[in-house]
């Protein structure tokens, strides 16, 4: 692995990304203030980062928009000491095509219960107003509702799919009985409902979901659940207004009676597909990327991702030509942020160090990365103290 180091307080920006075909990652200031966590990038004509900062007990989701050099003044989405703030199940900002921004956060269902809800708001004036939070799911259950994934509906109007906890008991991640869902809801541009149904009735209970909008229309993956616990990746297409049988992208055989917290990601041009994800086969945590040139129907044998070990916590973009995908590697105890170009051939490049992090567990959270213009834009947490962390930014052109 290649890595020039580039002297910064306790962040680590390495400029060998010339080996993915690109110029040198460059700090770019984040606008998260200190005590911030939780980012999310997302893109449409832009790039959108999102976050939460926390002071005291109270929670703000806050976003700004990548610019020519530097990103926008925040805006805050939403604030209260109700929201619910959790290191793997992030909220997000992202712009529809007719410009409108969607916005969705967690939100506890009331006083004294365990259970929360997925709250969605959007805002006509680039963020300046936010409409009434509403819910997708309308079973009135205080159970979890998390790790939701939006995306733009084919026609107009805002779809998402989420982890649904109506079935199940008291108690997180299952272990209360009961199965988690994988649930679809859409709205059109007048924000009426116009779709509330189940995608896969047995899933695993806190992996994150992905989604993204294919030539072929929209397709999620999860980590499915079946009754012997092989926790394998699946994907689903929404097809004629009904979701696919789920099927396997892999069979890793991963059994497992527990969530690991590891959720797959997608990332679509035109019928192309990427998907990458994190398993233990063979008892050796490992993540992988496979290809689709038919919009997620079929899939290519699996390309081995990290060099010796992983947490996973993976995020990827296709590219023009091939893919980036960013991901967590274990390496001589540490934990590294680290990037590489992997091509549906099985190509690889060598792996690029962006950033080293602490711990391996909840303080590293998930690291993400979005690809516009000829940009990569990466985004993830650094520990400034025992007690806090803050969002830090990077970007890199490619060549």
């Amino acid at each position: 692995m290649r890595r020039v180091r580039i002297p910064r307080p306790r962040s680590v920006i390495r400029s060998a990304l010339l080996a993915v075909g690109a110029t040198a990652a460059v700090g770019v200031r984040a606008p998260a203030a200190p005590d911030s966590g939780q980012p999310q990038l997302t893109v449409s004509d832009g790039v959108l980062l999102s976050w939460i900062e926390r002071s005291g007990t109270r929670a703000t989701l806050k976003f700004a928009e990548r610019t020519g050099t530097a990103w926008s003044e925040p805006r805050a989405v939403t604030s209260g000491e109700d929201l619910l703030v959790n290191w793997a199940d992030v909220p997000s900002v992202m712009r529809l095509a007719d410009g409108t921004l969607a916005a969705h956060w967690l939100q506890k269902s009331g006083v004294g219960r365990s259970g929360y809800d997925v709250r969605l708001s959007h805002s006509n004036d680039n963020g300046k107003t936010w409409s009434a939070s509403f819910i997708p799911h309308n079973d009135g259950t205080a159970t979890e509702h998390g790790f939701a994934s939006l995306f733009q509906m084919p026609g107009g109007g805002l779809g998402l799919t989420w982890l649904d906890g109506r079935a199940k008991k008291a108690g997180h991640g299952g272990q209360g009985g009961g199965d988690t869902s994988v649930r679809f809801a859409s709205f059109n541009r007048d924000w009426k409902q116009t779709g509330d149904m189940p995608v896969d009735l047995r899933v695993c209970a806190c992996c994150p979901t992905t989604a993204a909008v294919t030539a072929d229309g929209p397709i999620a993956a999860f980590r499915d659940r079946s009754p012997d616990e092989v926790r394998d990746i699946a994907v689903t297409r929404l097809e004629n207004g009904k979701w696919s049988e789920p099927i396997a992208v892999h069979t890793d055989n991963w059994r497992i009676n527990a969530c690991p917290v590891n959720g797959p990601v997608l990332s679509a041009r035109g019928r192309n597909l990427a998907i990458a994800w994190f398993t233990m086969k063979n008892a050796q945590p490992q993540a992988y990327v496979a290809f689709s040139k038919d919009a997620g129907h079929t899939f290519g044998e699996p390309i081995r991702l990290d060099d010796e070990a992983t947490l996973g916590r993976v995020d990827i973009e296709l590219l023009p030509d091939g893919s980036a995908v960013l991901y967590i590697e274990l390496a001589d105890t540490r934990a590294q942020v680290r990037v590489r170009r992997v091509e549906a051939s099985g190509a690889k490049s060598e792996a690029v160090l962006v950033a080293d992090i602490e711990g391996s567990g909840r303080t590293s959270g998930f690291p993400r990365l979005a690809f516009h213009g000829n940009e990569l834009v990466f985004a993830w947490i650094e520990r400034e103290n025992e007690k806090t962390s803050r969002v830090r930014t990077a970007v890199s052109r490619l060549r």
